[in-house]
């Protein structure tokens, strides 16, 4: 099995961690001390007075249990770009106000690497996507001005998108601790630091408890994962998992130490059970697609580690099959394998449906549409009739069926991808056909032409032939006598 490759090379990874990561951490404390230093008692009296949920925050954490106090986290070397003094009369020590991940290495290399190569850590990356140029121009406009932006920025990326994805951090002057208002508060996952870092520990484990019991609760995932284009909060709660989540939640040992499937719980999975948290088999992992075997963000469902390799990722080297060996070990707890191989055939039947009759004709039709079109993307009808056919419907039909959440599997997923594709979208092409053959522009002739034998090849194909009349003879008639039986059983 797969998994045993994992495993052998767990030791060597984590012993080659703490070497890269005791090199590049930046300047909060290097391990923990004794005791409490003098600089985090200082910081506690002021704090206690002017933030006490703050203080008692921290009172309850790990960190307070093995003095590791506001000093040790936001220690600080004064060449660091964020870096000041906090208070010259009685710390008079540089801090930063941000906690990056380089500044939790120090503590916690192997997570710390995990995160920051995986997607989760990259997710500002989407900065120069289609959904940034809605939230920038076609719904926002650059009328929040701040220091950083002394020309706008769209208040509806800033606590929109930001928020999730994470911001580009800006420092306003060395010196001083002043950032950018528009780039914080900011704990998007994929936050961009001002030492170089990648990614917010605090997105999960929120400050300043910086519990893994928080992290395990599915209502932290749901903070961005749900919504129309990946309603991943949702389904988990339609969802057996989520239902038995919310029967037995008392039964989960969310606190414990030790937090095995089948061990320590067996109620129900949270998100983090699947895709983070220990097994029998496997320890914990931070990269969050390490069991992840299809990528369903893009029009096309793909592989997971082509779209590593795309991102310069090392999940390009771990391939999909071995992904969902990891994630069968986790259904194992539970699940006879079977089970698991059932619902992996079903999942793949739905991924594919997509992918073959919606995903690959529709992007093909897309792009065959493009001379007909106004070259700014969202100026078109179609441009939202496609966007919103795959980045909403067509991405809740496949998440859906990931999850076992059949009402998004299918109401929510595949048939409004159906009613779009086929009252929406063919009928905008059939539009633009039209008008395209009635321009006096050759080009806008040629285009128009060419996208009428590219809609009427696939409308031709089994998948679509229904839709003009050309559904199969032995098929009309079985579905004629299903129909028939139907209502005959159900007559008065």
């Amino acid at each position: 099995m797969r998994l045993k490759h994992l495993l052998s090379t767990l030791g060597l990874a984590t012993g080659l961690m703490l070497g890269l990561w005791s090199g590049t951490a930046s300047a909060s404390v290097k391990k923990p001390p004794d005791a409490l230093s003098k600089e985090t008692r200082e910081c506690v009296k002021c704090h206690k007075r002017n933030n006490p949920g703050l203080v008692q925050q921290w009172g309850n954490s790990k960190h307070y249990r093995a003095n590791v106090g506001c000093y040790e986290c936001h220690k600080a070397d004064a060449s660091d770009p964020d870096a000041f003094i906090h208070d010259d009369k009685k710390v008079k020590k540089h801090i930063s106000i941000i906690v990056s991940p380089k500044d939790c290495a120090n503590c916690h290399p192997r997570e710390v690497k995990e995160m920051t190569e995986s997607h989760h850590a990259k997710a500002s990356r989407i900065l120069g996507s289609l959904d940034n140029l809605l939230a920038e121009v076609v719904e926002g406009n650059k009328s929040l001005v701040t220091p950083g932006f002394p020309n706008g920025t769209s208040p509806a990326a800033v606590s929109g998108c930001w928020q999730c994805h994470g911001s580009i951090v800006k420092v306003l002057k060395k010196g001083t601790g002043e950032l950018d208002p528009a780039t914080w508060p900011n704990t998007g996952i994929g936050r961009r630091n001002p030492d170089g870092s990648e990614g917010a520990c605090t997105a999960c484990h929120a400050r300043h408890r910086f519990a893994a019991e928080q992290a395990r609760h599915p209502e932290s995932c749901g903070r961005c994962h749900l919504g129309p284009d990946h309603p991943q909060k949702e389904i988990y709660e339609e969802s057996k998992h989520g239902a038995n989540f919310r029967a037995y939640q008392h039964k989960m040992n969310m606190a414990n130490e030790k937090w095995i499937a089948g061990e320590d719980y067996n109620a129900a999975p949270t998100c983090a059970t699947c895709h983070i948290s220990a097994t029998r088999n496997q320890p914990v992992t931070h990269d969050v697609g390490a069991r992840i075997s299809w990528n369903n963000r893009p029009p096309v469902s793909v592989r997971p580690e082509k779209a590593d390799a795309k991102m310069g990722l090392p999940g390009a080297n771990l391939d999909w099959e071995e992904r969902r060996d990891n994630m069968k070990n986790v259904c194992a707890a539970c699940h006879e394998e079977t089970w698991v191989e059932n619902f992996y055939t079903q999942y793949d039947g739905i991924v594919n449906l997509w992918n073959n009759k919606f995903g690959k004709p529709g992007l093909a039709l897309y792009k065959a549409a493009k001379p007909l079109l106004k070259p700014v993307k969202f100026a078109n009808k179609l441009d939202f009739i496609w966007f919103e056919l795959w980045h909403h419907e067509g991405r809740r039909m496949r998440m859906g069926a990931s999850m076992m959440g059949p009402d998004y599997t299918h109401w929510h997923g595949s048939y409004e991808v159906a009613q779009h594709f086929y009252i929406k979208f063919i009928p905008e092409l059939e539009h633009l056909i039209e008008k395209g053959m009635a321009s006096k522009d050759a080009k806008k002739q040629a285009g128009a032409k060419a996208l009428r034998a590219k809609l009427d090849e696939i409308l031709n194909t089994p998948d679509h032939k229904w839709y003009i009349g050309k559904m199969d003879p032995a098929e009309a008639a079985a579905r004629k006598k299903a129909i028939a039986e139907f209502k005959a059983r159900y007559a008065k």
